[in-house]
């Protein structure tokens, strides 16, 4: 396995800041950890991708069909955080987890005027699909095209659905720059991610609220460097960028803790010995070393 000090010195500085370098040098994970991703599709052919550890949920198509496409780019960029190969410039948190597929975006070129979105009902699929598919954690970065309506009905019931699996399910909390919530960050079940620069300011543009306060984290969401779909280094910020920091993290506890329950991984990261709920509309930032501690004392 490479070395982590291989990485440019900005990916150091990210990976120190939330304390996830002391996991991954315990562990790069393990293929009973199975994350799944909601989002684009992924170059699966990149080189410094593990491949060996990604497949697409069963019956729907991984790959990218348009490498320019933005739900390309930021799928790929978001994997790359999570299962790249140690020793590329992406933080590589996790790459001996496996890694499941779900795109929910439409391959849109960049510049044309369009962001990727999902409407209520193909994000409740994907979460229940790709469950179903094994997935332990999710990690889900999605904009909807609805405003909220009873439609959100839909998704509350996919998210009940993960509960009651024992599913840890890990959102951005949106660019918006609005404060509140939605049917997703004010879900019990979902940890919901603020972006948030170096210094662990959040991102003006990142959305906050007393759900995500009480029940989210902070992680860094400010020029993060990943894989490019086009093989490039790709340098992109916001909330979709923090929390797949988040969601590593939770793998390598799991994969440090197998036996532990997700309510018990869930508090050791939100709360590291902390018994009284907060009450702010800014999450604590995500300290994995301390989610560890708190873990190895029960």
């Amino acid at each position: 396995m490479a070395e982590v000090t291989s990485r440019p010195q900005r990916v150091l500085r990210t990976l120190e800041m939330v304390k996830l370098n002391p996991l991954m040098d315990r562990t790069a994970g393990v293929p009973d950890i199975a994350i799944g991703l909601i989002d684009g599709p992924v170059t699966l052919e990149h080189p410094d991708l593990v491949q060996e550890r990604i497949s697409a949920v069963p019956g729907k198509i991984a790959a990218c069909a348009e490498s320019e496409s933005t739900s390309c780019m930021h799928g790929t960029a978001v994997a790359g955080i999570l299962t790249a190969r140690r020793g590329s410039y992406a933080p590589a948190i996790c790459p001996e987890c496996r890694l499941l597929i779900r795109p929910i975006f439409p391959e849109i070129r960049m510049g044309d005027g369009h962001t990727p979105s999902a409407t209520p009902k193909e994000l409740a699929e994907a979460i229940v699909e790709t469950i179903s598919a094994g997935a332990r954690i999710l990690n889900v970065s999605a904009s909807l095209v609805e405003p909220s309506s009873p439609k959100d009905r839909v998704i509350e019931r996919a998210l009940d659905y993960a509960a009651q699996r024992g599913v840890i399910v890990v959102a951005a909390a949106g660019n918006q720059g609005l404060l509140g919530g939605t049917v997703i960050t004010r879900h019990a079940s979902v940890i919901p991610v603020v972006g948030c620069s170096l210094d662990g300011i959040p991102l003006k543009e990142s959305n906050l609220g007393h759900s995500i306060g009480r029940r989210g984290l902070s992680s860094p969401g400010e020029g993060i460097t990943s894989l490019g779909a086009d093989g490039q280094p790709r340098t992109f910020s916001g909330t979709s960028a923090a929390a797949p920091f988040v969601t590593g993290a939770i793998a390598l506890l799991w994969s440090l803790r197998p036996n532990a329950s997700a309510e018990e991984v869930k508090m050791a990261i939100t709360q590291p010995g902390q018994r009284t709920a907060r009450n702010t509309l800014v999450p604590r930032l995500l300290d994995a070393w301390a989610a560890y501690q708190a873990m190895k004392v029960h």
